[in-house]
């Protein structure tokens, strides 16, 4: 376990010889769309990165906000011919690009990559189911509170920490599945019921879990 915990991911894809390429991408470009040729996984070593979800109906959701050593694009292992979401830039972003047939290749040869390159699509998945049952059972405001929490970092070290300073209303409204105004509307709830403060970014406290807590 002490083994596993030491693994540094990124300074063993740096390893990689054949299939890896470092890329820059700037705030709000595409690394990659819906449809495209599923062909790697990519590696935040830098910045934040935004999935979305295009409709047949040309309805856009945001499924995700990945951060710094967050793994995306993983879907091409399990057999995806083309991307299932886009993959946006949410902030200026440094990223490793592992090819295909790489990631394979590292994935059999080192054990403890492999060991917590699982681990962390369990606990992307359990994030995943959390995020349905938010959606199915909740509010549109205890979905809000509870996206902010979790933006928040909210527990650890017994602290909160700043949400990220670029994410936009349109933004939280696409990842809760309601509208604009209706985030307004509890944005300023919560700052009233002095839940959240607002100074240039948006500062998170405890006490934002009442919302959760109130039936």
């Amino acid at each position: 376990m002490a083994d596993q915990l030491a693994f540094d991911p990124q300074m063993f894809l740096a390893k990689i010889d054949v299939g890896r390429t470092l890329v820059a991408c700037q705030k709000q470009h595409p690394i990659f769309t819906q449809g495209e040729p599923a062909d790697a996984v990519f590696y935040i070593q830098e910045g934040q990165v935004k999935l979305t979800v295009v409709s047949t109906q040309g309805k856009e959701a945001v499924i995700a906000l990945l951060e710094i050593e967050a793994f995306f694009g993983e879907g091409c292992l399990a057999g995806q011919p083309l991307r299932m979401a886009t993959a946006t830039a949410l902030t200026d972003c440094t990223l490793m690009r592992v090819e295909k047939d790489a990631m394979f290749r590292v994935l059999h040869a080192e054990p403890a990559f492999s060991a917590l390159f699982m681990a962390y699509l369990l606990s992307r998945n359990s994030r995943i189911e959390a995020d349905l049952i938010d959606q199915l059972f909740n509010s549109s405001e205890k979905r809000l509170a509870r996206v902010l929490l979790l933006l928040a970092h909210f527990g650890k070290e017994g602290t909160a920490e700043p949400v990220i300073p670029q994410i936009s209303q349109e933004t939280l409204a696409e990842m809760i599945g309601t509208t604009r105004s209706r985030v307004n509307f509890f944005l300023n709830k919560f700052r009233k019921l002095g839940f959240i403060d607002y100074n240039g970014e948006m500062h998170i406290h405890s006490s934002l879990l009442n919302i959760l807590l109130h039936d």
